[in-house]
């Protein structure tokens, strides 16, 4: 049964950075982007940032961990969605893993697009292009 790993918030508690590690000792990062052109669009990243992955942020750890990563990544998300909630668009990239195809659709994106439905209820319209999942907020918003 997935669990959620505790996560470390960041000091302000609207912050964009967040750390979480597992039960193996993996610590991951997950950060927001604001974009310059829309600061009402985030894009989100995760990664390993231990040093035995000698900078490699994107690297598969096989810690047979997985699901509770992604529910992890989706407690994060989910908290920083209550700390701004009047996004309007979240971006992921899927990078491909070492050994896959550049240009054909990812294991990861396979992956992430899993939980997207599970993060992002009916308010939310999902797109996919190529790597790139985008969801957008599909009612309005009063400021």
């Amino acid at each position: 049964m997935p669990v959620v790993f505790p996560i470390v918030y960041p000091n302000i508690p609207s912050g964009d950075v967040y750390y979480f590690t597992t039960s193996a000792g993996t610590k991951y990062e997950v950060r927001f982007g604001r974009r310059k052109d829309n600061i009402f669009h985030a894009t989100i990243v995760f990664g390993v940032v231990n040093d035995e992955y000698k900078g490699e942020e994107y690297v598969t750890t096989n810690k047979g961990d997985l699901y509770s990563v992604m529910h992890t990544i989706g407690e994060v998300i989910r908290t920083f969605m209550s700390y701004h909630p009047k996004m309007l668009i979240y971006e992921f990239t899927a990078l491909a893993k070492e050994g896959e195809q550049e240009g054909l659709i990812t294991v990861r994106r396979k992956l992430y697009e899993r939980y997207l439905g599970e993060l992002f209820g009916a308010e939310w319209k999902q797109e996919l292009k190529g790597n790139t999942m985008t969801v957008r907020r599909t009612r309005e918003i009063n400021y």
